[in-house]
């Protein structure tokens, strides 16, 4: 090798040396690597336990938990579901909560519940259309969210809210999902950003990260199929770039991720075996 050829390829070398580990500090152990249940919606319900203990031999250290009612999840109170998990030493650290929910009067028992389980994060994750039809109705539901997340700070809980693509729609000339980070209080509701309903939406995160950094504090990973971008595929087999994401984790505030499948190349279990597999060899 001639000596050009040989300071080029040092070059490389050196500037490969110098960027991986900034990568690591951003993202590897951006937390555990959780899981969003209603990507084993299908299965769950058949054997509640035999689902939660799977999940936690795969390899998922936390859980987001959606369907709570009335105390309960899955068909049992919510502190047992909590107590059980915990016994497979994976934790509750969110969950998903309807927003007539976070903005009725049972709000504080369900805030409560969710302490008790030793969970941070309390999400909304979708509202009908009557909440954004109007600049007006948006900025009401904002101020409902922004009373909701006063509550669960009493409970010491952050409140979040979780996009799909429609918050990328334009309501009276202003994109809805725009609206929401201007009037939503950074200080009571954090935002867990859905990758996948985002590029889906044609927009960027990278983008979103850089006008309001430190604001997606919970992150949604699921990829698209690299065909119809309206099908999941397992995570890495897609066509989103989860390297460069992850790679701006700390500009976006990210603190955890869960993956979250809503449909599946094969099966929800081996969807959520696969995916958290893939993202073991990228963090």
């Amino acid at each position: 090798m001639d000596r050009r050829k040989f300071i080029q390829t040092s070059a490389v070398a050196t500037m490969s040396l110098l960027t991986i580990p900034s990568f690591f500090v951003e993202a590897k152990g951006k937390k555990s690597i959780g899981l969003q249940l209603y990507t084993l919606r299908d299965v769950i319900m058949k054997d509640v336990r035999g689902t939660l203990s799977a999940v936690a031999a795969m390899g998922y250290a936390e859980v987001e938990t959606y369907g709570y009612k009335d105390g309960s999840l899955f068909g049992m109170p919510a502190t047992e579901f909590g107590s059980y998990l915990k016994s497979l030493g994976v934790k509750v650290t969110s969950g998903h909560y309807g927003i007539e929910l976070a903005t009725g009067n049972d709000w504080e028992k369900a805030c409560a519940d969710a302490q008790e389980m030793g969970q941070k994060y309390v999400v909304v994750p979708w509202m009908d259309k009557k909440y954004y039809s109007s600049l007006d109705a948006l900025k009401v539901t904002c101020n409902s969210l922004n009373k909701a997340g006063e509550v669960a700070k009493k409970y010491k809980l952050r409140m979040g809210y979780h996009n799909h693509a429609f918050e990328f729609t334009e309501v009276e000339g202003k994109v809805v999902y725009d609206v929401m980070l201007d009037s939503l209080d950074p200080k009571l509701v954090g935002m867990e950003m859905d990758l996948f309903w985002v590029v889906n939406a044609g927009k960027n995160p990278l983008a979103y990260f850089q006008k309001y950094p430190k604001r997606f504090e919970l992150w949604h990973i699921k990829d698209m199929d690299k065909i119809n971008k309206d099908d999941n595929a397992n995570v890495g087999t897609g066509s989103i770039d989860f390297v460069a994401l992850f790679a701006n984790a700390k500009k976006s505030g990210m603190k955890r991720f869960y993956i979250e499948q809503e449909n599946y190349p094969s099966s929800p279990l081996e969807s959520a075996q696969k995916s958290i597999d893939y993202l073991k060899t990228i963090l």
